[in-house]
């Protein structure tokens, strides 16, 4: 190390093992920091409680590269430093508070790589906070590390691979599915096609879920619109229309999303700089092929810098960490660096396909009810925003969270953010890119008020 502080891994999911491998090789020693209680990120996340389930019943076909990520980090166990359930909440000039083991933990790095992963992606709907209505995310979560369902009937709303997935994982645990309400027209998932010659086998995988769905009796609807979650103490339906059609059906648990957004704040923290993705309908931190950001020795990985999924987060893990490498004059592989771009790239244009098959309902944001929840830490309904955004002609999302405090409560917009910047182009007629975005602010999550602070800078190691 030469007396230099440790490179930082923001993330232990795919991109965040990944780049911590590449680092391990290359001589370093890494300090490696999630908010999880074990590795694996979202999608591979290890049950907080053994239990008799197998690695095919939790993963399904993506088992074996669940078992290949959780032993690789667990063989890293002696070259790094690994800090679980520990929470990074502030970045600032090359230093990282992080909340972990009771204590607020400054730390000084060279070198870090965010591997932040993404979210639910949501627009609130009427009955969107009722007890029962979970994201898919939390569906999935609640299922994969508890071994519980959110229900025993359960609907499943939205759109994106990921409903269709956690839909499906829920049948094969023995839930009562009951059905699946897409936001996408049916004619939208003709794109797939295209998909055929770039990933066969994810294609023909997404094809086996919706038929056995179908086969098990679940009833698929295609083109959904104008969803309300309906009940008194907790959700006890779903209504919608479809073809000018209202239906309902009856349930209690919901899980509900929109894809995924990525989570950026800390790149936000960091310095880095920002652009508008039209694609993913969201500002993301600049990087480079390689991963690095516009801030010398912050490197970009995974869902966090822009969706594409595992598979890409992995090569994206390990390409920063060659980035970073390169950057420190250490021996790296550029070959192997040119076979993880090409990859990339490969993945980057299946993703094309997957929001051609997926659109996200732009028009639901015209018709968010005004009695509708719109930030629910703060308790702001969709009118309350509307009618400030009229009252004072406001056209930028930091302006509106200043006059109505939309996203200034615990989640500091990481919720209601993307919703509140639809509402605001809609409401004002301009496109979303030109409302702007809510800039981060420490701390990026709530953090006890009994930390204890650290009275100085420290190397991790220490």
């Amino acid at each position: 190390m030469n007396g230099r502080a440790q490179p930082l891994v923001v993330g232990a999911g795919s991109a965040g093992i990944r780049a911590a491998q590449a680092l391990v090789a290359a001589g370093l020693r890494p300090l490696v920091v999630d908010e999880a209680p074990s590795c694996g990120g979202q999608i591979y996340r290890q049950r907080l409680v053994p239990d008799e389930r197998s690695e095919t019943a939790l993963y399904g076909s993506e088992a074996g590269k669940a078992r290949a990520l959780h032993r690789d980090f667990a063989a890293l166990a002696g070259d790094l430093d690994y800090w679980p359930q520990a929470l990074l909440w502030n970045l600032r000039d090359g230093v990282a508070d992080i909340a972990v083991a009771g204590e607020s933990r400054r730390v000084a790095y060279d070198g870090l790589i965010l591997a932040t992963g993404a979210t639910d992606r949501i627009l609130p709907l009427p009955g969107w906070t009722l007890p029962g209505v979970f994201t898919l995310g939390g569906a999935q979560v609640a299922l994969k590390a508890q071994g519980c369902a959110i229900g025993s009937r359960v609907v499943f709303v939205g759109t994106g691979p990921l409903l269709y997935l956690v839909a499906w994982q829920y049948m094969k645990a023995g839930v009562a599915v009951a059905a699946v309400l897409d936001a996408a027209p049916f004619s939208a998932k003709f794109a797939m096609l295209r998909g055929l010659m770039l990933f066969p086998a994810v294609v023909a995988r997404g094809m086996r879920f919706v038929a056995e769905l179908r086969l098990r009796g679940v009833a698929i609807h295609s083109g959904v619109d104008n969803v309300r979650f309906e009940g008194g103490d907790a959700v006890s339906g779903v209504a919608w229309t479809q073809a000018g059609r209202t239906h309902r059906l009856a349930c209690d648990g919901v899980g509900y999303g929109l894809a995924l957004r990525s989570e950026t704040q800390a790149a936000d923290l960091a310095g880095c700089a920002f652009r508008f993705d039209e694609r993913d309908r969201a500002w993301l931190p600049q990087r480079d092929a390689a991963g690095r950001s516009s801030v010398r020795h912050v490197y970009l990985a995974g869902d966090g810098a822009g969706i594409a999924g595992a598979d890409a987060a992995e090569r994206a893990g390990e390409r920063a960490a060659l980035a970073l490498c390169e950057d420190r004059h250490l021996p790296y592989s550029p070959e192997r660096a040119a076979v993880l771009d090409v990859e990339r790239a490969r993945i980057d244009r299946f993703r094309d396909v997957l929001e051609a098959a997926f659109p996200y309902p732009t028009h639901w944001a015209a018709g968010l009810a005004d009695d509708t929840l719109l930030c629910r830490c703060e308790e702001i309904r969709t009118g309350e925003a509307r009618d400030a955004i009229d009252r004072f002609d406001i056209v930028e999302i930091n302006r509106l969270k200043a006059v109505s405090r939309v996203g200034m409560g615990r989640c500091q917009g990481r919720i209601c953010a993307g919703a509140a910047a639809e509402l605001l182009a809609v409401q004002t007629g301009r496109s979303l890119d030109s409302v702007g975005r809510l800039r981060a602010q420490a701390p990026l999550k709530p953090v006890p008020l009994v930390l204890t602070p650290a009275p100085r800078e420290t190397e991790a190691a220490e």
